[in-house]
């Protein structure tokens, strides 16, 4: 393994993004490029592990072009949407923030281990949790807080209607951040949790240049 980096909130290296989240990890773990916490812009790219058979597809045609655009994609590496996040980055030579919810020696899921390992070459993996700690389902929601802590905006691809992504995207509107949801058929399961999201306030977005458009506004009064 490549070594692992600790950063700790009083280094100068430390995301200042996150100390602005009033439940900061003092410690984070590292491994890969952490030069990537201190450019912009960064978008955190989730939904649900169970995707529908067209989300790589919606993802192609919605998040490659801001990864062409060098944005930074950060996601939680967890099955489905999360790991297409990663894939379309690390395939397409663009930038990725990966934030694990558990240890370094622990890769879950087990069949992420080849994408770990991509990302360690070529992105960022980051952990609060020590290399030895084993994944537990607690350690998820508690990640959660720390893409949507790194990021200006949540992009959500396919929630349902009781969907853990809800979780990370009520962490992103506690954080102030932006959210950002894509509509779908009201005839899959995949897109309710989008469409109650967006009921509730969050942007429909159409094109990335909604997203685009929104950082553009967002970037002067933005601090890394």
């Amino acid at each position: 393994m490549k070594s692992v980096k600790v950063l700790t909130a009083v280094d100068d290296n430390y995301p200042f993004v996150l100390k602005t989240i009033k439940d900061a990890p003092l410690v984070l773990y590292a491994i890969g490029n952490t030069n990537l916490l201190t450019q912009n812009p960064i978008l955190s790219v989730i939904g649900t592990r169970k995707p529908s058979p067209e989300a790589m597809r919606k993802m192609e045609k919605f998040v490659l072009p801001l990864v062409q655009d060098d944005w930074i994609i950060v996601s939680g590496m967890a099955a489905g949407i999360d790991s297409y996040a990663h894939q379309l980055a690390t395939q397409h030579k663009g930038k990725t923030i990966a934030v694990l919810g558990s240890g370094f020696n622990h890769i879950y899921p087990k069949q992420n281990t080849n994408l770990f390992k991509q990302i360690a070459n070529k992105g960022l993996l980051l952990s609060e949790y020590p290399p030895d700690t084993p994944p537990e389902r607690f350690h998820f929601p508690e990640r959660n807080r720390i893409i949507s802590g790194l990021s200006f905006g949540t992009f959500v691809i396919e929630a349902t209607e009781k969907s853990g992504t809800l979780i990370t995207v009520d962490q992103a509107l506690d954080q102030g951040r932006e959210v950002y949801a894509l509509p779908g058929s009201p005839l899959t399961p995949h897109t309710k949790g989008c469409h109650q999201m967006i009921q509730d306030g969050a942007k429909l977005v159409q094109s990335p240049d909604d997203i685009l458009e929104d950082w553009l506004r967002i970037e002067p009064n933005w601090v890394i």
